[in-house]
């Protein structure tokens, strides 16, 4: 019974996000520092873990691949299907649950555990659009920052795998270039935009409705990482079934 009230609370609290809203003034700001907190800021971390696991994918697929009778440019092929379809959407989006989803229930927990919440909530001001919806709204450029993951992990495999010598950078081109299907970008860009959504209002549930002090905060945001995972990787699961099983 626990999980369902937890369950219709979320829902409720995604309803009420989008209700009497803050004025465009007030939210563009913060709106903006939110872009500025959660996309800007995330842009390094993403491109360093994009470019050398990007490398790691090449090179475990060229050296389980080392036959004569598999044609090299199998190595770009590989690498590319498993950055677009799966690392950079998927994957980066996990560890994003745990930098972007901890800061956002933290910061959310913090302001529940100072009452800044309650003295929102006395002022008239709808706290859940004033707090969750700027996420929501910064989250939607999201996918800028998974096209720059698939980019850098595609390089950083053509880097591996001409400098270890795994196979030549023609090779390589045309792999990623083999059998090109423009659908599963648009089926990896899909599963990015709600994998935003679902990293915007998570974990702002479990900062928006925790209860205690500040070792609270730190179990809320353990909490939130967990279940914005699971949700990451059911929708993941679901999602794959309904756009690529055909």
């Amino acid at each position: 019974m626990n999980y369902l009230h937890n369950i219709g609370t979320y829902f409720l609290m995604v309803i009420e996000m989008f209700r009497k809203p803050t004025k465009w003034s007030v939210m563009k700001k913060l709106i903006l520092k939110d872009v500025d907190d959660l996309i800007i800021g995330s842009i390094g971390i993403v491109a360093f873990i994009s470019f050398f696991v990007g490398g790691v994918v090449t090179i475990q697929t060229a050296l389980n691949i080392d036959s004569p009778w598999i044609p090299k440019n199998l190595v770009g092929f590989a690498t590319r299907q498993s950055i677009i379809l799966e690392f950079a959407p998927t994957f980066m989006s996990i560890i994003m649950a745990g930098k972007v989803g901890s800061f956002i229930t933290s910061s959310i927990g913090t302001m529940r555990v100072t009452e800044q919440i309650d003295a929102l909530e006395v002022m008239g001001i709808n706290s859940l659009n004033y707090l969750v919806f700027p996420k929501f709204i910064a989250l939607t450029l999201y996918p800028f920052v998974i096209s720059i993951s698939m980019f850098l992990g595609i390089m950083g495999g053509l880097a591996a795998c001409v400098y270890g010598g795994y196979a030549t950078m023609p090779d390589y081109i045309e792999g990623i270039q083999l059998d090109f299907k423009p659908f599963h970008m648009a089926y990896a860009f899909i599963k990015t935009l709600l994998f935003a959504f679902i990293l915007a209002t998570v974990p702002s549930y479990h900062g928006y409705y925790m209860k205690g002090g500040a070792l609270e905060v730190g179990k809320a945001s353990t909490t939130s990482f967990v279940w914005t995972s699971v949700m990451i990787i059911l929708l993941n699961y679901i999602l794959t079934q309904l756009l690529l099983s055909q």
